[in-house]
């Protein structure tokens, strides 16, 4: 038997969770995501059913039921309840495969018929199903989804929440899930920012969880192992709580911009060689910044992939080499990169040494 404290009810329990989220979410990590629906039973933090659902969809359309297992990984939206057809889109309206991110369209009983006296909203929002069912409609939710390998549905994120940078399209939302899967992240938020120069550059924005105090690169590599490096954030800014609203919603124009000189300034390791002196003023240069430590990481700095590409050109024509432009990815500071440099140069003014010995014969004799 259950208590019915009413949809008012309902709502001030869901924004005192929301507010208090930081203790709870000690007990839950992800918890963020849970908040992409609702939730429908809270004892004592075992949290049994997590559903999904818009107004138009009638509050309800699919639901997720929760096991012990799902502590400590971004919960699912589970699957369609009955009567109900969920489908995963892209712009064509044809169905995305698993694991690719498409819009999430509802059709099947409970879609409500439009908006009241918003004629062109609801012909905007309500589109023809494609999929033959006679005078049926989809509902348009504007959320990011994908497939698991189980069926399952993994909520991204709102598509307005879509961006384009250098030619990508990029699902911030799927960003911060991976990040929400790392044990030391307790909330994450990533936007993309412009510099000083213009340029769009990712950011993320990580609240930490108790106890822990996660390192730029340990969260760098494990996203590097789960997302294209296009969807790498250029820089991790670290803030206690994420700014909100008076109604509990996220003030995205409230997040700092991330502080690119107090890094310098913290973490400054000057030059010790020639190489490292060179290679140092290149980066700087092609950052725009004042100086460049040798174990400042390019892409932390604000560094991207059109910019690795002018750095890989630059040091190719100082030291007349052939430079991959994945060293930059897979070795993202002067330090790691100055003995790949130091070593191309060697065998560059050794070549000749070098194909000589390559060409000796050798006279076979017996022992």
């Amino acid at each position: 038997s259950g208590i019915d404290i009413g949809y008012k009810g309902f709502y001030k329990v869901c924004r005192f969770v929301h507010q208090h989220s930081a203790e709870i979410r000690n007990s839950l990590h992800g918890l963020a995501y849970l908040f992409s629906g609702c939730v429908s039973k809270l004892k004592n933090l075992n949290i049994e059913y997590n559903e999904y659902g818009p107004t138009e969809g009638t509050v309800w359309s699919s639901v997720y039921g929760a096991a012990i297992e799902d502590v400590g990984r971004t919960l699912p939206i589970g699957k369609a309840i009955a009567n109900v057809r969920i489908y995963l889109l892209d712009r064509t309206l044809s169905p995305v495969p698993v694991g690719v991110a498409g819009e999430l369209y509802i059709g099947g009983e409970g879609v409500a018929r439009g908006y009241l006296k918003r004629p062109a909203l609801t012909a905007e929002k309500f589109v023809p199903d494609p999929f033959g069912h006679s005078g049926g409609r989809l509902y348009k939710t504007g959320d990011l989804a994908r497939y698991r390998a189980d069926g399952t549905i993994e909520f991204l994120g709102r598509i307005d929440h879509q961006v384009k940078i250098r030619g990508f399209r990029i699902e911030l939302g799927e960003i911060e899930a991976r990040l929400l899967q790392h044990s030391a992240v307790q909330e994450a938020v990533v936007l993309a920012r412009e510099d000083n120069s213009g340029n769009r550059q990712l950011i993320a924005y990580v609240v930490g969880n108790s106890g822990a105090s996660p390192e730029p690169d340990a969260l760098r590599e494990h996203l590097k192992a789960r997302l294209p490096d296009y969807m790498l954030p250029n820089a991790f800014v670290f803030v206690d709580r994420m700014p909100l609203s008076a109604n509990g919603k996220l003030e995205r124009k409230a997040l700092p911009a991330p502080d690119f000189c107090g890094q310098l300034q913290q973490h400054y390791v000057e030059p010790r060689t020639e190489t490292e002196h060179i290679l140092a003023d290149i980066w700087a240069e092609v950052l725009g910044l004042e100086r460049v430590g040798i174990r400042d990481n390019f892409f932390e700095l604000g560094g991207h992939s059109l910019l690795a590409t002018q750095l890989v050109s630059r040091l190719c024509r100082q030291f007349n080499i052939e430079l991959p432009l994945k060293a930059i990815f897979e070795q993202g500071t002067v330090e790691k990169i100055a003995p790949k440099i130091d070593l191309a140069v060697w065998a560059k003014n050794n070549e000749a040494v070098l194909s000589a010995d390559d060409e000796v014969d050798y006279e076979e004799i017996e022992l």
